[in-house]
């Protein structure tokens, strides 16, 4: 069978996908891995290990399939970095996008207009996960490796070099560096002055386009001269797998964490909500903006009911939910169980119920979690709305997809229709699309006119009691900041003693 593989590579695991010549994903091979955290704030992972899962989950498609593909296009996960020597070799585990210890170099660059002047011409927020703000932090925190260090580089850099022994990046996964002039499309300078580095430090950029044959040894399975697809970043191709890369409709995910994206011709910058754009294409940014607590507060809850939940537990969790009318009996819940990106950009915030009463039982705290994490999630979307054409449409994909329940109770508080287009493998389809086209086996992108699809409209009487709903929990969080700020800073210090 002819086909094309996508592979997303991405935090917790490699995926790829089999795509046949007329778009239709049929199969798939994913292979995990973990991360360490030395240290409070710290999230790394090893290069190696993830690279050789890359091999084994192409392999593993190929021996599904039962011959090699046409071509294969890359996802990855956004914000990584790896220092490394002249050989690509690491000199220290790779921080992820999800590691803070940066996050106090990100709030004083977001208080100064050096800052906000960066973060309007690369459309990366100023955030510990930006690779900016990693940089500056080696550069201050450890100086020797700082100065050992050849190239600043991706994960997807990282298997790039691997595959062909050059340091070369696409478009997409620069825009998210925070070093990216995203409408000049090169290095920019006052983000290298600020990072204390060069554009020699740094890898040479193309277009997500960029097609390269493979002939080295490592992939003695695929056939001489496969084509690799350098592809984008694992959020951009997810809008494209979910057929969400025309404007007016918007890409919703959930995993473990969430984003809400939307295609545009130009960037969306909004400057209170640091909205992020970044390039899909040469025609096309993805903007909008991620939340930290996606799936995770959802399991959290899970785990504080059944220290130790099966996967029917979810199932009876989201019955127990069922039960309670919308708004939980004015029960509510900020989710910010490990700080907030969009749109407050607070590491120092944390989770909240309000509203409690005698009246309300597990039942109301789990639908309020529920809804929390939706409202999160709204509260993004009204970010991007501001500066982008009328959102008309949501396509959802991820692990939300799994409960009808979460996405009517996401289509209620967003008052929009949401359409299930994928599952959680849009990345790596987004992936194999992009590889497609880029051959030439195909001349546009497909586009779905939904027919078919599971949809889901909101209700008017519960779109009306969350938007009472949604006024107080804006208000919340802006009640509750400082006092959130002020139990950061007690507990932070009864670390430092203990430790």
């Amino acid at each position: 069978m002819e086909y094309v593989s996508g592979v997303d590579i991405g935090t917790g695991s490699v995926k790829a996908v089999a795509v046949n010549l007329q778009c239709q994903s049929f199969d798939d091979h994913q292979v995990y891995y973990s991360f360490s955290s030395p240290k409070p704030g710290y999230h790394e992972q090893d290069p190696e290990q993830i690279w050789n899962a890359f091999i084994v989950s192409i392999q593993g498609i190929i021996e599904k399939v039962g011959n090699p593909p046409l071509a294969i296009g890359l996802s990855s996960a956004m914000h990584s970095l790896i220092p490394v020597d002249q050989n690509c070799r690491p000199l220290a585990p790779m921080i992820t996008w999800a590691d803070s210890r940066s996050a106090g170099i990100a709030k004083s660059l977001r208080a100064t207009q050096k800052g906000l002047s960066i973060y309007k011409a690369t459309g990366t927020p100023l955030h510990a996960m930006s690779p900016l703000c990693k940089i500056i932090w080696l550069r201050e925190n450890d100086p020797e490796l700082f100065n050992r260090t050849h190239k600043f580089i991706s994960i997807k850099e990282y298997i790039w070099h691997k595959l062909f022994n050059e340091f070369t990046l696409d478009q997409s996964n620069a825009s998210c560096t925070g070093l990216f002039n995203i409408e000049q499309l090169k290095w920019h300078p006052d983000a290298l002055e600020q990072a204390g580095i060069t554009d020699q430090s740094l890898s040479n950029v193309v277009t997500t386009d960029h097609v390269k044959k493979y002939n080295g040894q490592d992939l003695d399975f695929l056939t001489s001269n496969t084509p690799f697809i350098i592809g984008a970043s694992d959020g951009c191709l997810a809008n494209l797998g979910s057929m969400a890369d025309k404007p007016g409709i918007a890409a919703i995910t959930i995993g473990t964490s969430g984003a809400v994206r939307v295609a545009s011709d130009r960037p969306l910058p909004n400057e209170s909500s640091m909205t992020f754009s970044y390039i899909l294409n040469k025609e096309t940014y993805i903007c909008g903006g991620p939340i930290n607590n996606g799936g995770i507060a959802l399991q959290w809850w899970l785990k504080n009911i059944k220290p130790e939940p099966a996967e029917g537990d979810y199932e009876q969790l989201f019955r127990q939910i069922a039960i309670v009318p919308a708004g939980g009996n004015g029960l509510l819940f900020l989710p910010y169980l490990t700080g907030e990106r969009a749109p407050i950009w607070d590491s120092e915030s944390c989770g909240t119920f309000f509203g409690v009463k005698l009246q309300h039982t597990q039942a109301h705290f789990s639908r309020a979690v529920l809804e929390g994490i939706c409202y999160a999630l709204k509260d993004v979307l009204d970010a991007v709305q501001q500066n982008s054409v009328p959102i008309t449409q949501i396509n959802v994909s991820g692990g939300i997809v799994r409960s009808d329940l979460w996405v009517q109770t996401l289509a209620d508080i967003t008052g929009k229709k949401l359409v299930i287009v994928q599952s959680d493998d849009a990345s790596a389809i987004g992936a194999a699309f992009m590889a497609l086209k880029s051959i030439g086996t195909i001349n546009e992108y497909p586009t779905s006119n939904f027919w078919g699809l599971k949809t889901f409209e909101p209700e008017p009487a519960n779109v009306a009691a969350y938007a009472a709903s949604f006024i107080i929990y804006k208000q919340l969080y802006e009640d509750l900041k400082e006092t959130m700020h002020k139990i950061y800073s007690i507990t932070e210090a009864s670390k430092t003693q203990t430790n």
